[in-house]
């Protein structure tokens, strides 16, 4: 049912019930007070009791005057207007695991070039872990070859 059928319908029915209204309340002159008193309890019960009708507010954009600002119209995108907006979180996840792997090759990278820059060294790997080769940096070479001459 589209928007103008469903106005003419509640146009209609609002029509019937304000008849109906008037016919009664033309009726009601003539009742004793009891009774007019339990038709006004029945009354306020049955307008507490009444359904509201549901108002759904869709978002939808509306241009006016140079400004767009949200609506509540069926704009018809469904299925493209939900992936539109699951795009950018997709695309910031590919990108964050795509940065991961970068740095986890980068660090592996590094790890290997300081293994190829120990294995090929004229020291053995042994000899940094030995405590006395760190006394042998700080007096440095030259001092060693100085105590041997003499």
């Amino acid at each position: 049912m589209n928007r103008t059928s469903q106005q003419a319908t509640d146009l209609l029915q609002d029509r019937i019930g304000r008849r109906m209204a008037a016919h009664l309340d033309a009726g009601v002159n003539g009742l004793s007070y009891d009774i007019s008193e339990r038709l006004r309890a029945a009354r306020v019960q049955a307008v507490a009791a009444r359904k509201r009708p549901i108002l759904l507010a869709q978002p939808m954009v509306v241009q006016g005057g140079g400004s767009a600002v949200l609506g509540s119209e069926e704009s018809g995108w469904g299925v493209w207007s939900r992936l539109a907006t699951a795009l950018p979180a997709m695309a910031l996840l590919v990108g964050m695991v795509l940065i991961n792997l970068v740095q986890d090759d980068n660090r592996a990278t590094e790890l290997a070039e300081i293994d190829v820059a120990l294995l090929t060294d004229d020291l053995p790997p042994a000899a940094y872990a030995d405590p006395g080769f760190l006394q042998f940096l700080r007096r440095g070479p030259a001092a060693e070859s100085a105590s041997a001459d003499q």
